[in-house]
């Protein structure tokens, strides 16, 4: 465990565990308590892909795609659960659209620039990256067609239809039937088809097989406890800061989630494997997508407070940039800084169109 604490410079933040334990005992009402859970959760997402990661690489090609098709957005998805438990509903949607639109703008366009900084152009496998992109395309369409439904025969995107959780329902199911064909496509070709494997991915640390499911065990125990007082906190944060809980979905607990894979992706593009980096930005907002979004709308129903696919006008804009963003720059194969400072600015643009979003009331 050690090894796995000592591995990242992140994971110095994990100090802000205990500090958000004792503020939740002493200062409940206090959104230092939001602001030190929201903190630990970053280094935690990473230990969950470093144990991840460890096994894949011990378990072969077809159980390693397995693996991080299943754990590759896990903290994202504990603290969805937690969310969804709690009633935050438009919480957890927004966290979704986040996720997607942060990977495939910020991620990507941050990948870009930085591994475009003193090289002229960067190159990487044209193919790998729209075949991901069709797979990301057909979890867009589930997500959009729900609004497009409600738009049609409503007029609006505030009418609650049953028809609209049916509909919710088996996109999800289907959703997760596609997801599934890419995992036996993944045993049956030794291929993962979201994480497809490199050599530069083997540098670093070697774990038994007993210490990385410890270290993954560890982290997904801790994410859980963390999600839930951040979730329990964010009251009292949104209150002091004037956040909206759109944005706090979209931008924060979106880049929570997936910030120690933005440093992976980020850090693989300065060392010019600009084909991993976009592996790991597409691959996660189609993980997301394809696994993430439906798996969440099926446990609603199991709770039995239903979670439609039906996102607000803001939410399904940004995604559709995204995707088309994302399409245009990955083409060619090739990749330069202005092509990321270009993704950065759609990012900021969008992110603060949600920042302006006025409470509802």
């Amino acid at each position: 465990m050690l090894r796995a604490i000592v591995s990242s410079p992140i994971n110095i933040l994990l100090v802000a565990a205990p500090t958000a334990w004792v503020l939740a005992a002493t200062s409940p009402g206090s959104p230092w308590v939001f602001i030190t859970a929201a903190a630990s959760l970053i280094p935690l997402a990473g230990l969950i892909g470093l144990g991840t990661e460890q096994l894949a690489r011990r378990a072969g090609p077809a159980w390693g795609g397995f693996l991080n098709a299943t754990f590759g957005n896990a903290a994202e998805l504990i603290i969805a659960v937690v969310a969804l438990r709690s009633g935050h509903i438009e919480l957890v949607k927004a966290s979704i659209t986040g996720s997607i639109i942060g990977n495939l703008l910020l991620v990507l366009g941050l990948s870009f620039f930085v591994g475009g900084l003193g090289r002229r152009t960067q190159k990487f496998h044209r193919t790998s990256a729209t075949n991901t992109s069709a797979m990301l395309f057909l979890g867009v369409v589930a997500l959009v067609m729900p609004a497009v439904f409600d738009l049609s025969l409503y007029g609006s995107l505030s009418a609650r239809p049953p028809a609209i959780e049916r509909l919710s329902f088996w996109s999800a199911l289907i959703l997760m039937v596609a997801y599934g064909g890419s995992l036996i496509y993944a045993f049956t070709a030794q291929r993962d088809l979201f994480r497809p494997t490199h050599e530069g991915e083997h540098d670093g640390p070697v774990f038994s097989t007993a210490a990385a499911v410890g270290v993954l065990a560890a982290g997904t125990l801790l994410t859980t406890v963390q999600a839930e007082i951040l979730v329990g906190a964010m009251e009292p944060a949104l209150a002091r800061f004037g956040f909206t809980e759109l944005f706090v979905g979209v931008i924060v607990i979106a880049l929570i989630g997936n910030a120690a894979e933005h440093y992976s992706a980020v850090t693989a593009a300065r060392r010019d494997e600009m084909t991993l980096a976009v592996e790991i930005s597409v691959g996660s907002s189609a993980q997301i997508a394809l696994f993430v979004a439906p798996a969440l709308v099926l446990y609603s129903f199991a709770l039995g407070r239903p979670m439609t696919l039906l996102f607000n006008a803001f939410e399904i804009t940004a995604i559709a940039l995204s995707v088309l963003a994302t399409s245009i720059v990955v083409v060619d194969g090739e990749s330069n800084w202005v092509e990321g400072l270009q993704l950065l600015s759609v990012y900021l643009i969008l992110a603060l169109a949600f920042y302006f979003v006025p409470h509802a009331g």
